[in-house]
């Protein structure tokens, strides 16, 4: 539903977090949603069970996550 590059960021993300903390392999930085979340769409669109998230880094593979009910 959403898809963006790390090249559309602000600004250099990494460069700025690292000038305050060391950063190691393996650190993740959560940086939010690009454009198109889904309660600001007409009508508006929530992930349900069944759905599944994936974050892809080319050259490095994808994090694939299914949504399922709460107990």
């Amino acid at each position: 539903m959403q898809h963006t590059k790390t090249d559309d960021l602000i600004f250099d993300i990494v460069n700025y977090i690292s000038t305050f903390t060391p950063l190691l392999p393996g650190d993740v930085i959560a940086t939010g949603t690009p454009e198109g979340v889904g309660f600001a769409r007409k009508p508006p669109l929530w992930m349900k069970a069944g759905d599944v998230i994936e974050v892809e880094i080319s050259g490095i593979g994808v994090l694939r996550n299914p949504i399922v009910d709460e107990s």
